[in-house]
């Protein structure tokens, strides 16, 4: 056999190996879907039959997220990598479901903050993914630096996170719910208590918060908010810069020693 004929033969056996990869990803994601699919679809069903509207709702808004990455594929033409997908499913999984119907807030401190890391993350790849695939177009005359291209990245990533924050603060302010928690502080520093506002009162060792003469029954101080919505975006951006850092590197390199972060960056088809 001549050595062109085994040349084709490799290179069929690789695309064969690669088409194998990607059955077997694509498996992964349709299995991860269905069985999240399922799952919503039981917590409606058992929801309606028994009036917890709010469960019905909740789920069925998971529901139509999870038709988000479809519709990227399908009517944008952008092709999002099978990890980056999987994560993004169980993420709203996990945000909507086991956060809020499952108390996971409550019952894992770090539950929260380790969903607005990740998102920080994955928010920080799909606008990397964005600029980059103009950046990369023929028919667009654009040559942007790897650096600006993060920097896009970053701030699309911080945006993402920011407007979630008025979401959150949109729905405790207008439904009365509580998705910026509560934080216990035992110090207040403030100018409003001390009568002039060239000085700042300090409070320190607070044991007891008392509202219309009743103890709260706690050993400190009610913060309603304002420390998670900041904390929440302090992690948003580190795993944003997390990112963007890998993604300098990438493509510096175009991949060849950070092939890894592909999996986070969606392509054009």
């Amino acid at each position: 056999m001549s050595g062109k004929k085994q040349g084709v033969r490799k290179k069929l056996n690789f695309s064969a190996v690669f088409n194998v990869r990607e059955m077997k990803a694509h498996k992964i994601t349709t299995a991860v879907y269905f069985i999240i699919r399922t799952i919503l679809i039981a917590i409606i069903v058992y929801g309606a039959i028994n009036g917890n509207w709010e469960n019905v709702m909740t789920c069925t808004l998971s529901f139509l997220l999870l038709m988000i990455p479809s519709f990227i594929e399908n009517k944008l033409k952008i092709d999002l990598p099978n990890v980056m997908e999987v994560i993004m499913i169980v993420f709203v999984f996990a945000a909507n479901v086991l956060g809020e119907l499952g108390a996971f807030y409550e019952k894992i401190p770090i539950w929260d903050t380790m969903l607005h890391t990740l998102n920080g993350f994955i928010c920080a790849g799909v606008g990397f993914g964005l600029i980059d695939i103009l950046n990369r177009n023929e028919k667009i005359k654009m040559n942007l630096s790897p650096l600006f291209v993060c920097l896009f990245s970053f701030c699309f990533s911080m945006t993402v996170g920011t407007v979630w924050e008025f979401f959150e603060f949109a729905m405790d302010m207008l439904f009365s719910k509580d998705m910026q928690k509560d934080t216990v502080i035992y110090t207040i520093n403030s100018y409003l208590l001390s009568g002039d506002e060239n000085k700042v009162t300090t409070i320190k060792g607070i044991t007891d918060t008392v509202v219309n003469g009743q103890s709260l029954g706690i050993n400190g101080y009610l913060d309603i908010g304002l420390i998670d919505t900041m904390k929440d975006l302090i992690v948003n951006f580190v795993g944003a810069v997390v990112f963007n850092i890998v993604g300098f590197f990438y493509i510096k390199s175009r991949g060849k020693h950070t092939k890894f972060v592909e999996n986070f960056i969606p392509h054009r088809k």
